[in-house]
C-alpha cells in the first residue's frame, strides 16, 4: 500500500503551502506571487536538478537517452507528455506539485486583486465576489467528474488517468480547503471536529482499509472514488494532527518520544527522500545480480529504505539547507 504516501503527499502540500499564503494575506492583506514562487523555487529546484543527472547517467550509458524525455522532465511536463516521468518515474507527481504552486498563487492573486473571491466573512461582501469554500467544492466535484470521464472514455490511458493534473489536482485542493477553514473558519472547524472526531476517524479507516488489496493502475475503481476516498481519510487525519490538543502527548505516549523525534526528522527530509529512493532501490536491487547473491526482498527493503533515508538527510541537511539560506538572505518571507 506504499503507493498511497503520494495522496497522503498531496494533501499535505496542499495544506502547508496554501498555509503559507494565506498566512501572507493575513499578515500584509495581499499575496505576491512572484515572491511565493521564487521561494518554492529555492526549496524545489535544487534538489530535482542536482539529483536528476544519477538518474540520467544510466540511459546515457546505455544509448536509451530521449530528448523528448529529457525536456518533459525539465519542465515539468512529464505527467502529460509520458504518463510516469522519463529518467526518474515518480517525478510525475512533483510535475503536479509545480502546476499546483502556480495555479494557486496565480489563482489566490487575481482572486483578491480583482475581487472575485472572499476569503473572510464580512457584513457586505463585495458584490460579484465568490465565496472561497465554494469554489474548492466546486474543483472537488469538477476534478471527479473529469476523472471519471477520463477513465470511462480512455480506459487504455491508465497511466495517464492516474497522473494527469486535472485529474489529481483534487487531493490537493482537499488540504487547500482545510487550510482555508484552519485560518479563516477555525472555531467553526475546531466545534465540528469535536462533535464528529469518532466518527471521521472511523470513516478514515473505513475508506483506507482496502489499499493493500488492489493494484490502482488498473483499477477503475482506484482512479475514479479511490482517490477521493484517500483524499478524504487523509484530510481527516491531518484534522486529528492540527486539531486534536494533546496530539504530540498522545503519539509521545503510543510510540515513545525518541521515536516520534526520529520519525519527525525524517518527514522533514521527506522531499529529499522522495527524490532519490527510487534510485536506492534501483542500485540495491541490482547489487545482487552484481555480487551474485540470491535476492532477499526483506534485506533489500530494509537496506534500501535506511539508504534511502540516511542519503535524503544528507541532501536536506548540506544541499537544501544552503539553497534555503540563500533564499531568506535575499527573500525573506513575509508571513
Amino acid at each position: 500500500m506504499g503507493w498511497i504516501g503520494v495522496d497522503l503527499f498531496f494533501v499535505l502540500s496542499g495544506f502547508l503551502v496554501s498555509g503559507l499564503l494565506f498566512k501572507e494575506y493575513l499578515r500584509v492583506g495581499q499575496i505576491d506571487p512572484k515572491r511565493f514562487l521564487i521561494r518554492r523555487g529555492f526549496k524545489i529546484y535544487p534538489i530535482y536538478y542536482l539529483f536528476y543527472i544519477p538518474y540520467l547517467i544510466p540511459l546515457l550509458l546505455n544509448d536509451e537517452f530521449s530528448l523528448t524525455g529529457f525536456l518533459a522532465d525539465m519542465v515539468f511536463l512529464q505527467n502529460y507528455v509520458l504518463g510516469w516521468g522519463y529518467a526518474y518515474a515518480a517525478s510525475w507527481s512533483l510535475a503536479i506539485e509545480e502546476h499546483f504552486y502556480i495555479g494557486l498563487s496565480l489563482f489566490l492573486w487575481l482572486g483578491i486583486k480583482y475581487k472575485k473571491i472572499r476569503l473572510e466573512d464580512t457584513s457586505a461582501p463585495q458584490a460579484g465576489s465568490i465565496p472561497f469554500s465554494r469554489l474548492m467544492i466546486a474543483i472537488l466535484i469538477l476534478c471527479f467528474c473529469m476523472r471519471l470521464i477520463s477513465n470511462l472514455v480512455y480506459p487504455e490511458q491508465m497511466v495517464r488517468n492516474t497522473t494527469m493534473t486535472h485529474l489529481r489536482i483534487d487531493s490537493l485542493i482537499a488540504g487547500v480547503y482545510i487550510s482555508y477553514l484552519f485560518y479563516f473558519r477555525y472555531d467553526r472547524l475546531l466545534s465540528n471536529f469535536k462533535k464528529y472526531k469518532v466518527l471521521l476517524l472511523c470513516l478514515a479507516l473505513l475508506f483506507l482499509v482496502w489499499t493493500p488489496f488492489i493494484d490502482p493502475i488498473p483499477s477503475f475503481f482506484v482512479k475514479t472514488i479511490g482517490f477521493t476516498m484517500l483524499y478524504i481519510s487523509f484530510g481527516i487525519i491531518l484534522l486529528y494532527f492540527v486539531l486534536h490538543s494533546r496530539i504530540n502527548d498522545r503519539l509521545n505516549f503510543l510510540f515513545g518520544r525518541r521515536t516520534v523525534d526520529v520519525l519527525s526528522k525524517i518527514g522533514y527530509c521527506s522531499y529529499s527522500i522522495y527524490v532519490i529512493h527510487t534510485l536506492i532501490n534501483f542500485a540495491s536491487y541490482n547489487v545482487y545480480s552484481s555480487l551474485n547473491i540470491t535476492y532477499n526482498h526483506y534485506i533489500d527493503f530494509f537496506a534500501a529504505t535506511i539508504s534511502a533515508i540516511l542519503i535524503g538527510m544528507f541532501m536536506t541537511y548540506i544541499v537544501e539547507d544552503y539553497f534555503l539560506r540563500v533564499r531568506n538572505a535575499n527573500f525573506p518571507n513575509k508571513a
